[in-house]
């Protein structure tokens, strides 16, 4: 099997690596290309990669090219891990939206939206490359963020595209640790949208363990994901840590202002780990990679492929067409839930019924998400500033035009019809 890598030179690559030496058994990879326009990041990451997997006696080819169509001919499943403008991108996503007293943040809010608009082209470029050249019946794994806004991209112009995150396989793996038992034990409910998800249940051998975690772990579990242990016990759910830019926005702004960005930080970690790549002794995967984010990624990619080549019929948590699952959203729109794959596409399983205010939040960002992927594939100032009132976090018109301005400013020169 091969597997191309759209932007392997990012620095989690080798977290990817490490997985699929762990579990060569489980997904028989022959050759895995990295594909990323960045030499030095090539080099170095390739060579990582080519270490470990020596060490591990895993027998796949490493090829590294900055060519789309040579790294991705013939591959039977091609993964997008992209980040277009870079960390200064990120860290600009991070900060201007603080000047008109909203957050800071790569996928949630005014930056999210600002992310969208500089991926979005780019990976429905990629994609149709990938149609062009990949193995007939490849599928594209997208765990570029927005991931929501992206899959749907992809999907409305009729790739095969599933989206994947490593939110839930998280929570899978802190709940199988406070109950004691296996991860593979533990079956999630959880639903929503990328990065705005919640987990209804906590399934272990037939059994809800939920309430049993909200009554008897209910600090740990609040504590885990920030955010107070009476809300939780309210919703009778626990949402994703994402879900802290809604419910505490004022205390997360205030964090942020009283500390360095996130890609400050991240992007001092990568010089870091691009230095320990660059060692030809280092051949395991570094400590500091833990710091880079992304944990559990290359287990929930191995899963995922496994179910793809009919390995499992284990439901995944993935992002894929709602299909009536939220009946209260359009059947296009892309939800995230764990779902079968039939042979030739995601079927979700189906889900309790949520609560008003649970499904009216979800609404008002999917009627964001719908509003920003129109301006990231048509473009227009107009189209920009809806999507931005539309949000949630933003609403008012003043703050929408502020927000709006901050955004292209920062932005133009990524977006064709803004320069």
């Amino acid at each position: 099997m091969k597997l191309a890598i759209v932007g392997g030179g990012s620095t989690y690559t080798p977290e990817l690596i490490d997985g699929f030496a762990r579990y060569r058994t489980t997904l028989p990879l022959s050759e895995i290309a990295l594909v990323d326009p960045d030499p030095r990041r090539l080099e170095l990451v390739g060579g990582m990669a080519r270490r470990m997997l020596a060490r591990a006696g895993h027998p796949a080819r490493v090829v590294t090219t900055s060519d789309l169509v040579a790294g991705v001919a013939d591959a039977d499943a091609v993964l997008l891990q992209l980040r277009i403008g870079g960390q200064d991108a990120r860290e600009a996503d991070e900060t201007w939206p603080h000047q008109v007293h909203c957050i800071g943040q790569e996928t949630t809010g005014p930056g999210g939206l600002a992310k969208a608009l500089r991926t979005v082209p780019v990976a429905l470029s990629i994609a149709e490359t990938v149609r062009a050249h990949a193995a007939p019946g490849a599928w594209l794994i997208d765990f570029t963020n927005p991931v929501g806004i992206v899959t749907r991209a992809l999907l409305a112009e009729g790739h095969r595209a599933v989206g994947l995150c490593n939110v839930a396989i998280g929570f899978q793996r802190r709940f199988a640790a406070m109950l004691g038992v296996e991860p593979e034990a533990v079956e999630l409910g959880h639903v929503g949208l990328n990065h705005l998800t919640w987990e209804q249940s906590v399934t272990v051998g037939g059994r809800d363990r939920l309430p049993e975690l909200l009554r008897d772990r209910l600090g740990e579990v609040s504590d885990d994901v920030h955010l107070a242990p009476q809300l939780l016990a309210q919703l009778g759910l626990v949402p994703s840590y994402y879900l802290r830019y809604y419910y505490a926005h004022d205390e997360v702004l205030a964090e942020q202002l009283a500390d360095e960005s996130r890609a400050a930080q991240v992007r001092a970690i990568e010089n870091e780990l691009l230095g320990l790549y660059a060692d030809p002794a280092v051949d395991a995967k570094p400590e500091a990679l833990s710091r880079r984010g992304g944990a559990f990624y290359s287990e929930a990619a191995i899963e995922l492929l496994d179910q793809l080549r009919g390995g499992s019929d284990r439901p995944r948590v993935v992002n894929l067409r709602n299909d009536g699952l939220l009946p209260f959203l359009p059947d296009d729109h892309v939800v995230e839930a764990p779902a079968r794959f039939d042979g030739s596409r995601f079927i979700a399983e189906p889900i309790a019924l949520l609560a008003e205010d649970v499904r009216g939040l979800i609404a008002a960002v999917a009627g964001y998400e719908r509003l920003a992927l129109e301006a990231a594939v048509h473009g227009g100032r107009d189209r920009v500033l809806r999507a931005m009132r539309a949000h949630p976090l933003v609403l008012q018109q003043d703050r929408a035009e502020q927000l709006t301005d901050l955004l292209l400013a920062a932005n133009a020169r990524f977006l064709a019809w803004a320069r």
